[in-house]
């Protein structure tokens, strides 16, 4: 699979760069970043990778986190794709919408037209992006992380549940815990898997984690803001620690007073995302 470098530069000692590459996924092109450490002149590293939120792209975690400081000093390779398929092809909400198209893929495999011929994020996430990344990259795959915000907090959740095979460590920013019951997953799984409920459970974090054995994970943790404008109406965590507590899952829901839905609280936790999952992955 051809990769093109759209740029590089160094950071913290080590690199960052933004990518593109050609996507059987989603037929178009995708663009990820990564940032490798200087450790992994050495050898592989762990990974984590990050899954952003609606209207976001590739840019904003390594632009608006502040994570590369910490990254490099533990070793930790970050990847943070593209939040939705583009490209003139592409079809994208008629009434451009920030929560539905494009930069709102919603990590999932959309069934229904028009939709159903690019929307693959979730085969995306799980298949494609791993094979580039491991192929060109000098990533651990043993030893390989998830996280996410918002939309990408659902993503990371619905996934990294799903995917215990691929993912050693679990976390999440203010994530849209349940779809069914969201205003934002509402519309979208309405759009892209269509009307049947029954077909979007599997992409309902709070429906996965009901049904999940309870040794994938020694932890999952979750931050939400306390002064989140979409807590009550759009990420439900409630529902989420409710079915972790029915399946046993080691959820631990940590809600900030004080804090909103943005990157200032991003940014504030980082640190503590990082180092857990590097713990994690060191297991």
């Amino acid at each position: 699979m051809t990769l093109e470098t759209l740029s590089e530069t160094n950071c913290f000692g080590g690199r960052i760069g933004f990518y593109r590459h050609a996507s059987s996924a989603n037929h178009c092109n995708m663009q990820f970043s990564v940032f490798v450490p200087p450790q992994a002149a050495d050898g592989p590293v762990p990974v984590l990778t990050f899954l952003s939120g609606l209207t976001c792209t590739e840019e904003n975690f390594m632009v608006k986190s502040g994570a590369q400081r910490v990254a490099a000093e533990l070793g930790l390779m970050l990847v943070s794709p593209d939040t939705s398929p583009r490209g003139d092809d592409v079809p994208d909400d008629p009434d451009r919408d920030y929560d539905f198209g494009l930069a709102a893929g919603f990590y999932l495999n959309a069934t229904q037209p028009p939709w159903s011929t690019h929307y693959h994020m979730y085969d995306y996430v799980t298949g494609e992006l791993q094979d580039i990344v491991f192929d060109n990259f000098p990533g651990d795959r043993d030893r390989h992380g998830l996280t996410g915000h918002s939309m990408g907090g659902h993503g990371a959740l619905t996934i990294g549940l799903r995917n215990t095979d691929m993912f050693r460590s679990l976390s999440a920013f203010a994530p849209i815990c349940t779809t069914l019951h969201s205003p934002w997953g509402q519309k979208a799984l309405g759009y892209y898997m269509g009307d049947d409920q029954e077909t979007w459970k599997i992409y309902d974090a709070a429906e996965v984690a009901r049904t999940m054995p309870t040794d994938r994970y020694s932890k999952i943790l979750v931050d939400q803001g306390a002064e989140d404008p979409y807590l009550a109406e759009q990420l439900k965590p409630e529902l989420l620690e409710a079915a972790c507590k029915e399946s046993g899952l080691p959820l631990e829901l940590r809600i900030h007073d004080g804090y909103d839905h943005g990157y200032y609280f991003i940014s504030t936790f980082i640190e503590e995302h990082l180092r857990f999952h590097f713990a994690e992955l060191g297991r």
